[in-house]
């Protein structure tokens, strides 16, 4: 097919008009859809700590749901705080992966027992779960409890426990868990963050 240059502009002319129709509203809705809303405009935003490591970086957390009576929340979306000090916006892989973390089917979101001779899980109360881990702290305390070593000097040490603390905390957390495990005599104890 030949186009001499007026055929060219008639073909042009011709396209620009069925465009500016288009614009005009000649053309169906979803031509001309409206531009989407802002993805987290009406999320609740909560402000955190990257649990991972000990760099403690500032996170934004968005949920749906508005904290009323028998709602669920759901975390949709993580970033990094721009306002943090440590991470100014910065989050690790990890960090920036907890979203899959949180949401995952496969998540524990309760305490599990497995009695001894089984090999089946099952649910217990979150009360039980700490009456459990009391009682069996009190009772291998009791018995393994050093008061004196072999020189005769007063000691009070608990060899046979150990202490695992997280390294995401403050340092006022960190004073009052070393205090509380100190207190019960614990010697073996350490940070997340050192492993």
């Amino acid at each position: 097919m030949q186009v001499s240059r007026r055929k060219f502009f008639k073909i042009c002319a011709g396209g620009m008009a069925g465009t500016s129709a288009a614009m005009l509203g000649f053309a169906p809705a979803t031509a001309l859809a409206a531009p989407r809303e802002y993805k987290l405009l009406r999320m609740k935003e909560t402000r955190n700590t990257c649990t991972y490591c000990a760099v403690g970086c500032g996170m934004l957390l968005y949920s749906l749901g508005d904290g009323a009576m028998n709602s669920k929340g759901k975390l949709i979306h993580i970033e990094g705080d721009p306002d943090h000090p440590v991470s100014r916006g910065a989050l690790c892989p990890k960090g920036a992966g907890a979203l899959d973390y949180v949401n995952s089917d496969r998540r524990l979101m309760y305490p599990e027992v497995r009695e001894a001779g089984t090999n089946e899980w099952k649910r217990i109360s979150w009360h039980e779960a700490i009456e459990r881990i009391a009682k069996h702290m009190k009772a291998d305390r009791d018995e393994n409890f050093i008061t004196h070593n072999d020189q005769g000097v007063e000691v009070n040490r608990w060899m046979t426990a150990g202490f695992l603390a997280g390294s995401a905390c403050s340092n006022e957390t960190g004073i009052l868990t070393q205090k509380f495990v100190r207190s019960l005599g614990i010697v073996f104890t350490d940070n997340q963050a050192s492993i």
